[in-house]
């Protein structure tokens, strides 16, 4: 055989090799990006409504401050949106990117310097309360309660909350030093 003749592929192999490559895309799309392209974390931000509506529209709500990156916020997002399903229409929950410039106004005004930070907030937009870090189902029930029924949250670990004077209260009732630091820079 001669080393420059080329190999020939009949009719019914070219439509297999075809095949086999549409399917070899499809599954490594499919690997890609997922069967439910909606993740949690996705879902629950573009379902969330502005912060100014929850805020003024009578119901309490939790903003969580959050990034893409973090894990801990993805390891909350199946709680989180299984929370939102269940106290729907009893609790808002607004979810703001720290990575988003468009919110940077409320890093600021939040004293965000954490993430997952949870702001808490009664019926009437009055901060009650906020919490970093990572929270398992019963903790976010059990603050989901303390707001809809306006029950205290001191009996709640690692949550802080606001007095009148607006002085961030430890739940072991010392005062609270938060560094005006922004969420991204780690500090």
């Amino acid at each position: 055989m001669d080393s420059s003749s080329s190999i020939q592929l009949g009719k019914i192999q070219r439509i297999l090799l075809l095949i086999f490559s549409v399917v070899l895309a499809a599954i490594l799309l499919i690997m890609r990006i997922g069967l439910n392209s909606t993740k949690p974390l996705d879902s629950l931000a573009r379902n969330s409504l502005p912060p100014e509506i929850a805020l003024n529209n009578g119901s309490p709500t939790i903003i969580e401050f959050y990034a893409d990156w973090c894990e801990v916020c993805q390891e909350m997002a199946p709680t989180m949106l299984s929370l939102k399903n269940k106290y729907e229409n009893q609790i808002d929950i607004v979810l703001l990117n720290v990575d988003n410039d468009k919110w940077s106004d409320l890093l600021e005004k939040y004293e965000v310097n954490g993430i997952p930070q949870l702001n808490l907030f009664d019926q009437f937009g009055v901060m009650k309360g906020k919490s970093v870090g990572k929270k398992n189902i019963d903790q976010l029930n059990e603050i989901m309660n303390s707001l809809l029924y306006d029950k205290p949250l001191e009996n709640l670990l690692l949550i802080n909350r606001v007095n009148e004077e607006k002085v961030l209260i430890s739940s072991l009732n010392s005062k609270k030093i938060v560094k005006n630091t922004m969420p991204r820079s780690h500090g």
